[in-house]
């Protein structure tokens, strides 16, 4: 049983990470659906153990921070504050920290991907008006908006799951990962200048006066001060999830109209994909390979060494690119306690899982969606982005890292 349980996660996890198959070009979404049924048919899981492996904290937080996004987009908010904040930049320099800045910030309280999505068209219009080169410009938004969304709880997916399972109150959280991620931002700014600053003309060709804003004041009135209740809640230390479902349904109740075209635009698919792999995941652990495979290694990566946290961020760098964040969040949470400080662990966790998707263009869902957002004006090659990804990935990681483990020890 466990020999046909591995055959499952590795033809799952082929399918997953290499996102479009060739052979089964079934997407992620579908492959790890398919994964899960796997597990319940051969009898590693039952349905109702399926059901249970579900991260239902997780998937409330995801959807209704989705909905708010897409409630944010429907009343201009995106392009209104692109255009306030963008048009004031005179010099492409300072519209590529523009960019850098507004991406991170956006991504500590949104969805990393949900700003990438609203973002991109905003970014390409703006560089084409302006007569700019794209990729500069496509590669900042990209990982900016992960490095921002490892600040909080609620940045990116990995990082809801870390909330879930490690039940540590979303101000604390901030506090120690907050610093870490804005020297991280400021530090991939600095790059980015120095990476770009000579493929970039010293004036702009075109005044950036921003793209057209189809913005609704009386829908921002309303959308604007909810964003900030949820936000004032998670920071009461009210239920992430319920935090925010509670900001949809106050404003599906004040606009009085039924939110059937909002929902639709929520990212479903994304939300079986992580349904999914919650089960493929467990099924995985259920052989307990996982367990045995921790009591091995743990011993070398005690956060009680610079040896051991260096070769725990070395082996969650190379485990995100391979296997994505989310799994290995999921197959590395429930064992940080071995390695020391698991409140530490934690944070680490999501600060490195996060970054590291920074890597390669491929490294991360985020970068994926810029380049795809993209395509019809710019291809953004891979190799492209590996000449920024790998020195940005290591500085980044290393003082983020480093600075983590100075303030919770």
């Amino acid at each position: 049983m466990n020999t046909l349980t591995y055959l499952i996660f590795i033809f799952s996890y082929v399918l997953i990470a290499s996102r479009r198959l060739s052979l089964l070009p079934i997407g992620r979404p579908a492959g790890a659906l398919l994964g899960a049924f796997l597990m319940v048919a051969v009898g590693t899981l039952t349905p109702e153990e399926s059901y249970r492996a579900i991260d239902g904290n997780t998937i409330l937080l995801l959807f209704s921070t989705m909905a708010l996004t897409v409630y944010l987009e429907d009343a201009g908010f995106f392009q209104w504050l692109a255009q306030i904040i963008l048009s004031a930049c005179r010099r492409p320099v300072t519209l590529l920290w523009a960019v850098c800045l507004l991406s991170g910030t956006l991504s500590t309280f949104l969805v990393n991907d949900t700003v990438c999505i609203f973002l991109t068209p905003v970014v390409v219009s703006l560089c084409t008006r302006a007569g700019l080169p794209l990729g500069p410009f496509l590669i900042a938004l990209a990982t900016s908006a992960n490095i921002g969304s490892a600040a909080t709880l609620v940045g990116n997916p990995q990082n809801m799951i870390i909330a879930s399972l490690s039940h540590i109150p979303f101000p604390r959280f901030l506090m120690f990962a907050g610093p870490p991620a804005l020297i991280g931002l400021l530090l991939n700014g600095a790059l980015l200048w120095f990476f770009y600053r000579g493929r970039l003309p010293r004036e702009m060709m075109l005044q950036p006066l921003g793209p057209s804003v189809s913005r609704d004041p009386q829908r921002l009135k309303w959308v604007l001060p909810v964003m900030g209740g949820v936000i004032i809640g998670f920071f009461a230390g009210f239920h992430l999830g319920y935090t925010a479902l509670a900001g949809v349904l106050v404003l599906v109740l004040l606009e009085r109209k039924d939110p059937q075209e909002t929902f639709a635009r929520v990212d479903w698919a994304l939300l079986i994909f992580f349904c999914c792999l919650f089960i493929v995941i467990t099924g995985l652990a259920k052989t307990g390979i996982v367990e045995r495979s921790w009591s091995a290694s743990a011993g070398y990566m005690s956060f009680s060494s610079h040896e051991g946290l260096s070769l725990f961020t070395l082996l969650m760098t190379v485990g995100s690119n391979l296997l994505s964040n989310v799994p290995m969040v999921l197959l590395t949470g429930p064992h940080l306690g071995e390695l020391g400080n698991s409140e530490m662990g934690w944070v680490l966790l999501a600060y490195i899982t996060t970054v590291a998707g920074n890597l390669t263009l491929l490294g991360s869902v985020a970068n994926i969606i810029v380049a795809e957002r993209a395509r019809d004006q710019y291809t953004l090659g891979f190799v492209e982005y590996l000449r920024f990804g790998v020195p940005s990935t290591l500085i980044v990681l290393s003082v983020g890292v480093a600075l983590i483990y100075r303030i919770m020890t």
